[in-house]
């Protein structure tokens, strides 16, 4: 029986007949599935350099902007990436798809493991840019969507969010406590040869995982190439790019995550920070960017059922509020080595304002008048404007950490953050006065 008999099986003998609905147990486990999938992906090019930042410079003998020259090169390639997987998983299947992105994305993770050269790994980044963009990241936010149907979009996405936070949180925790084990019980002592020993351990831990999530999708994500009966599928054409491009909400969302996302890369310091300022070591620092990814789970959830009740966007105004308040603490220096307390305060309050907006942004598509056929090309523009971040943030981070040792290259990264945020609360104003007009003219359709 294929993976997804349950939810796609027509008729015998009448390839038009309506499919059957999937039951409730396999509805969960597909989107258990999906969840796990969306961050197994991700493990390798953004949970290693997040959580054990300082033990990756030192085993490849590179220095923060060069890392940040490798991110940026695979924002490079990931915008590129980011619209033509669009059209991808409106017309193909997402279960081949993903399961297919997951595989290649592992072998990158094989090469990973061998700690190529530093021109090496930032290729290697270029490569991750096409495996986890153009074959996944459109066609994981159209499975999620169709997930959630017409009532339970923020519900969708925040599980989404907040079950990736939780499995990130789990493997973080895991490859900290494996870190633990692997260096000495001092880990200022540790030679070279036992950090690339204790680097390469976690690697292939994470790189298992991703091969293990594309067996998972394989079998139990359902095959939406033919979930519906084929007079009901409507041929893709490029007007229906255009469509997307001439919605102007659609762009003002592209503006909210870009402002979002930069406070989501801005957590990438918080390890940093941590043994900059408070002098930690590289077990203690990893502790401490794992903390931010336990807030994850638990924000993400909890702004999609709030946004399901008064709305995505005013959720979104709140989240931006808080996110720029948290910044400007930090961007003041008031969270110093004399207030421990601070540096905690500081990683559980923008992390959680980060990743409850991570959790909801993606539920505009229906304020915005996004027909459910085309949300892989809305995610695809979306995106494309979204995640530049990813292009820009890490050689920002790493220029202001080189150039500005301590405290004041991170109060200047933090002080950046802060403008990203003032800049979201204005665009998420503009998203909303332009919706409400777009309601007016042109009430939405009852289905899409």
């Amino acid at each position: 029986m294929p993976p997804d008999s349950d939810a796609t099986a027509l008729t015998e003998g009448n390839e038009n007949a309506v499919p059957s609905p999937p039951s409730p147990w396999r509805r969960s486990l597909s989107l258990l599935v999906i969840v796990l999938s969306g961050e197994a992906i991700f493990l390798l090019p953004f949970l290693v350099p997040r959580v054990f930042r300082p033990l990756l410079l030192d085993v490849f003998g590179i220095t923060n902007l060069q890392l940040g020259t490798a991110f940026s090169l695979y924002g490079v390639v990931a915008m590129l990436s980011y619209f033509p997987g669009g059209p991808l998983a409106d017309r193909f299947s997402v279960r081949k798809l993903m399961t297919s992105a997951l595989l290649i994305t592992a072998l990158g993770g094989v090469h990973f493991a061998s700690i190529p050269t530093p021109g090496g790994l930032t290729l290697l980044y270029a490569f991750w840019g096409v495996t986890t963009i153009l074959l996944f990241w459109s066609a994981l936010i159209r499975a999620t969507r169709e997930w959630g149907g017409s009532q339970s979009q923020g519900l969708a996405y925040g599980i989404l969010e907040g079950g990736r936070g939780l499995f990130a949180a789990l493997l973080g925790l895991a490859g900290t406590l494996a870190l633990q084990a692997l260096l000495p019980a001092d880990p200022a002592t540790a030679t070279d040869l036992e950090k690339v020993r204790a680097l390469q351990q976690v690697v292939w831990i994470y790189t298992s995982m991703a091969a293990f999530a594309a067996a998972l999708v394989w079998f139990f994500v359902a095959d939406n190439a033919s979930s519906q009966p084929r007079r009901d599928r409507v041929p893709f054409s490029p007007r229906q790019i255009f469509r997307v491009l001439e919605n102007p909400a659609v762009w003002l969302q592209g503006a909210i995550v870009v402002c979002a996302y930069t406070g989501y890369k801005g957590a990438d310091d918080f390890g940093l920070y941590a043994r900059d300022v408070f002098g930690y070591d590289d077990v203690q620092a990893a502790f401490v960017s794992t903390l931010s990814l336990w807030i994850r789970p638990i924000t993400a959830l909890l702004a999609g059922v709030l946004a399901d009740r008064v709305g995505a966007a005013r959720s979104i105004l709140v989240c931006f509020g808080g996110l720029l308040l948290g910044d400007l603490v930090v961007a003041s220096g008031f969270a110093d080595t004399s207030t421990l307390w601070g540096l905690y305060l500081t990683v559980v309050g923008t992390g959680a304002m980060t990743y409850a907006l991570r959790g909801i942004y993606f539920a505009l598509f229906p304020d915005a008048q996004v027909s459910a056929a085309l949300t892989g090309t809305a995610a695809g523009l979306v995106s494309v404007i979204g995640y530049t971040p990813d292009i820009f943030m890490g050689p920002l981070m790493g220029y202001l950490t080189d150039t500005f040792p301590g405290a004041q290259g991170h109060q200047y990264f933090f002080t950046s953050l802060a403008g990203f945020a003032a800049c979201g609360l204005t665009a998420t104003i503009c998203f909303q006065r332009v919706c409400a007009r777009k309601t007016q003219q042109t009430p939405p359709a009852t289905a899409d």
